[in-house]
């Protein structure tokens, strides 16, 4: 058996489509309820988490596979973990957004910067040799520099709309973000026939749907 843990909401969507096109049953998770944990009849057990509950279940080997979003592999310290696909799903990208003025702006003090990812910011501006000061919100970061505690920030952005809609901009990419199958190193090693059958069946579907 294989042990797959999925972070719950649009990513649980997206990989169940492509596992539905490779012809896996997914007709449990189709009809679940509140269920956290499913068996299928390919042998898989799914288990149904937050993203940074998937990681926590790889590093203690709880799960063989995690299917999580690059955002949170690039914010959280944990590393003992194998990358093994791009699945190609749930594409944006991070970035530095704030009002137009900004690059322009006079800055008399540390420019501060909001944002839901102090790791990937202060990886950020630590790369551009910048010294801020990093404000850690967890709901809508846009009211940093709306209600004018902070001079920027740092975000997921995917349509913009939001940005948009309150006045900022993107002023410039910092990273590109998928989901991601992810391995725990161990089951890699003694699951290794169990486990890529199910990434070669993925893999195919992905690079069919790219030449289209």
């Amino acid at each position: 058996m294989v042990r797959i843990a999925i972070t719950k909401g649009r990513i649980e969507k997206d990989f169940c489509k492509l596992l539905k096109k490779c012809d896996f049953d997914i007709a449990p998770i189709e009809n679940k309820d509140r269920e956290l944990q499913i068996r299928t009849q390919d042998n898989i057990e799914f288990i149904f988490a937050k993203s940074n509950d998937v990681l926590t279940f790889i590093e203690h080997g709880i799960a063989d596979l995690g299917v999580v979003g690059k955002d949170t592999l690039e914010e959280n310290d944990f590393n003992d973990y194998n990358e093994l696909l791009d699945l190609n799903v749930g594409k944006c990208y991070f970035a530095l957004a704030a009002y137009p003025n900004y690059k322009d702006k006079t800055f008399i003090s540390r420019k501060k910067i909001a944002t839901k990812y102090p790791n990937i910011a202060k990886r950020y501006f630590g790369n551009m040799q910048e010294n801020v000061e990093i404000i850690k919100l967890e709901g809508s970061v846009e009211l940093g520099p709306v209600i004018g505690m902070t001079d920027a920030i740092v975000d997921i952005v995917e349509t913009g709309a939001t940005l948009k809609a309150n006045g900022l901009e993107v002023i410039e990419k910092i990273l590109d973000v998928s989901t991601r199958l992810i391995s725990n190193k161990v089951s890699l090693k003694y699951k290794s026939e169990e486990i890529y059958n199910i990434v070669d069946k993925i893999h195919k579907v992905i690079k069919e749907e790219s030449i289209c």
